[in-house]
C-alpha cells in the first residue's frame, strides 16, 4: 500500500509544509491529552456501537430493534486512529495547520517524523491508510444503498439479498476497524509514553 513512490511524494509535501510553516515542529506539547483522550472515547464509542449492533439482547434491553451502527463503527475506530496520531505529533511538538486537508497532512506528517525514520513499522501507518479508505468508501456506500433501497423498495426478495450481503461485508469491516484501531492506538500509545 505504501510503496517507495508515495513515500517521495509524502517527504516532498512534508518539505514542502515545513517551508510553508503549514507544519512546524518546535510547538508546546499542549494538546496531548485532549487528543488522548478523542482517541479513547472515538475507540469505546466503535466498540460499544458493534457490540450493540450485533446483539439482539442487548438491543432489546435498550429499546432498539434492528439496530444498525456498523457505518458508524467504521468512522468511530478511524477517528480514534486519527486523533492517537495527532496525539503522537504533538507529543514531539509537531503541530499542522488546520485549515485545509487535516486528514491528509497527518497522515503525510505522520510517515515524515515516525515512519521514515524507523520509529514506527509500515505495517501500523498502513492500518491508519486503510482505516481512513474503508470509511470513506462505506460513506459512499451507504449513500448509494439508500438510494438503490428507496428505488427497488416493491421488490422486497432481490433488495433483502442485496443488503444481507452488504450488510455481512459491513459488519466484517467494521470488526477489521475495531481491532485495526486497537492495536494502532497500543502501538502508538507506547511511543507517546517512552
Amino acid at each position: 500500500m505504501i510503496d517507495d513512490k508515495k513515500l517521495k511524494e509524502v517527504e516532498s509535501r512534508v518539505k514542502q509544509y515545513l517551508k510553508e510553516g503549514v507544519i512546524t515542529t518546535k510547538g508546546k506539547k499542549e494538546f496531548v491529552d485532549f487528543f488522548l483522550k478523542n482517541a479513547r472515547d472515538s475507540l469505546e464509542s466503535a466498540k460499544v456501537l458493534y457490540d450493540l449492533s450485533v446483539d439482539k439482547e442487548k438491543q432489546g434491553v435498550m429499546g432498539l430493534t434492528d439496530f444498525n451502527g456498523l457505518l458508524w463503527v467504521v468512522n468511530a475506530s478511524y477517528y480514534s486512529m486519527f486523533y492517537m496520531a495527532r496525539a503522537l505529533l504533538e507529543s514531539e511538538g509537531i503541530k499542522i495547520r488546520s485549515d485545509l486537508s487535516i486528514h491528509a497532512r497527518t497522515f503525510d506528517a505522520l510517515v515524515y517524523f515516525f515512519y521514515l525514520n524507523g520509529r514506527l513499522q509500515k505495517r501500523i501507518i498502513e492500518y491508519l491508510a486503510e482505516a481512513e479508505e474503508e470509511s470513506a468508501d462505506l460513506l459512499g456506500m451507504q449513500k448509494a444503498n439508500e438510494l438503490i433501497k428507496e428505488y427497488f423498495f416493491e421488490k422486497d426478495k432481490r433488495s433483502s439479498f442485496t443488503y444481507d450481503t452488504s450488510a455481512v461485508m459491513i459488519k466484517t469491516k467494521a470488526k477489521t476497524s475495531v481491532d485495526r484501531a486497537t492495536k494502532f492506538n497500543a502501538e502508538i500509545g507506547k511511543i507517546i509514553k517512552t
